[in-house]
């Protein structure tokens, strides 16, 4: 599989925009584009989604260990021609500040793949080489082979950094110029979804693409990619053990929020709830009224509810049966934004009301991977289980003032304590969770929801897996 890394100097060196736009001018001749996230980043896979058109995938050495990121790379590649990894932060900023675990470099030694480096010289001349040459050097297992520079302001400059730069032996494989067009919009977590934006974004794609064809020899790019080593792995898969054995099993349907306010959901989390058995129905909580039809469990991943909570409050009817199913001890899984979305109240708006608490927007970022253990029992876990998340949000969810405690608590995290609540069936807290490290939480989550139907169950014929 030709496949190439996308890698920054440091955060804001234009990397998703490169890598987005060699998606897309590479799609635009015919390539099936593979795409790929260096970190836990939902916004930046989704502009991959439209970019590509297929499934923007996450590559986390952290949320998943360094032993899946193969197995999930075959998986997420299966009928491209070439894959296209863009990093996350510096090249080789990791978990921590001193090593490189979960770092772009990591990833890339873990794929055997050529990095392609992005060089924001846009305030620098001979410097340039300087940069290119300690990052070509830093790391002798790493393979820097060439080189993208981002915003350069002339003719005159680029001969200046090209005459730096080439007689290193790292080709500069494409030159972009300063230009505002290419610019996404942001907010405070970083760039703002393409589920919020999806026409504008489809036309900033076809310009960022068209720019990246242009301004960078493809070709080169492409012949780059393709000497990469052999990558020896089993492409994971997200069915369950038993699909071996078709039988009969109850009809679970999960029911995903969806839309501009909830888009923040891994593609291997769904892929694993069908292989466990389930039907994936997707809703959006801020225009539509009723759950949909036998819903028998309820996943609100993240997003930005803060962005639209008049809507989502204007929507009582949706809220009111939210409540009840949850209270009602179905299954519910709420990461970060859904979390939010089950409190009483998200400044001030009218929420769920499902949890006694309220939720308000801060200044005050929280940031970063988490080693979790499950405080309790719950339809995604049981007490005493290991997880790896990561956090970030702008947030904060209070209890009521004098209210007794609103439930069992959801994780006890490494060196920070308890977060997240547990109540009846509904699981809620701000940390997301890459299900392919533990794939028994969707299977234990169908299993429940299986259990919790009220009513008699519909059966039907099992397409090869099993709850």
């Amino acid at each position: 599989m030709p496949r190439i890394v996308v890698a920054g100097t440091h955060s804001g060196a234009g990397k998703t925009t490169i890598a987005s736009g060699l998606m897309a001018a590479l799609r635009a001749k015919g390539h099936e584009v593979a795409p790929f996230k260096v970190g836990p980043d939902f916004i930046d896979p989704s502009y991959h989604t439209l970019a590509a058109g297929r499934p923007g995938r996450n590559l986390d050495a952290f949320l998943s260990g360094p032993e899946l990121i193969g197995p999930l790379f075959a998986h997420g590649a299966r009928g491209a021609d070439v894959a296209v990894v863009e990093g996350v932060m510096g090249l080789f900023d990791g978990k921590s500040g001193g090593g490189e675990y979960a770092s772009t470099a990591h990833v890339a030694k873990l794929l055997r793949a050529p990095v392609l480096l992005v060089v924001d010289a846009g305030a620098m001349a001979r410097s340039a080489a300087a940069i290119v040459h300690g990052y070509a050097t830093f790391d002798p297992h790493l393979r820097v082979a060439g080189v993208v520079l981002n915003r350069v302001g002339s003719s005159t400059h680029e001969a200046m950094l090209r005459e730096a730069i080439e007689p290193l032996g790292i080709p500069i494989f494409g030159v972009l110029r300063r230009n505002a067009d290419l610019n996404t919009p942001d907010r405070h977590l970083g760039l703002v979804p393409a589920a919020e934006r999806k026409e504008e974004a489809r036309k900033a794609l076809d310009r960022i693409g068209e720019t990246v064809a242009r301004s960078c020899d493809l070709e080169g790019i492409m012949r780059l990619a393709a000497p990469a080593e052999p990558l020896h792995s089993e492409p994971w898969t997200p069915a369950s053990p038993e699909a071996e054995t078709p039988e009969t099993v109850p009809s679970v349907r999960v029911a995903v929020a969806s839309g501009p306010a909830f888009s923040f959901v891994y593609e291997e989390n769904l892929e694993l709830l069908r292989g466990a058995g389930a039907e994936i129905v997707f809703f959006d909580p801020t225009t539509e009224e009723d759950l949909p039809e036998d819903t028998d469990a309820l996943y609100l991943g993240g997003g930005f509810p803060e962005t639209y909570a008049e809507a989502l409050s204007r929507n009582e009817p949706l809220r009111q049966k939210v409540r009840a199913f949850a209270l009602s001890g179905r299954p519910v899984a709420a990461e970060c934004g859904g979390f939010l979305y089950l409190c009483r109240e998200l400044d001030g708006k009218k929420m769920c009301g499902v949890l006694d608490a309220g939720a308000r927007m801060t200044d005050r970022l929280s940031l970063g991977y988490r080693e979790a253990y499950s405080s309790t029992d719950s339809p995604l876990a049981q007490q005493g289980d290991t997880f790896r998340g990561h956090e970030f949000h702008y947030s904060v969810v209070e209890p009521r003032a004098g209210a007794s405690p609103i439930a069992s608590p959801a994780w006890e995290l490494s060196g920070r304590g308890e977060e997240g609540f547990v109540l009846g069936g509904v699981h809620a807290s701000y940390l997301h969770t890459h299900w392919a490290a533990t794939p028994d939480v969707p299977r234990r989550f169908v299993r429940n929801a299986a259990r919790s139907r009220p009513g008699p169950r519909l059966a039907r014929r099992s397409t090869g897996v099993r709850a």
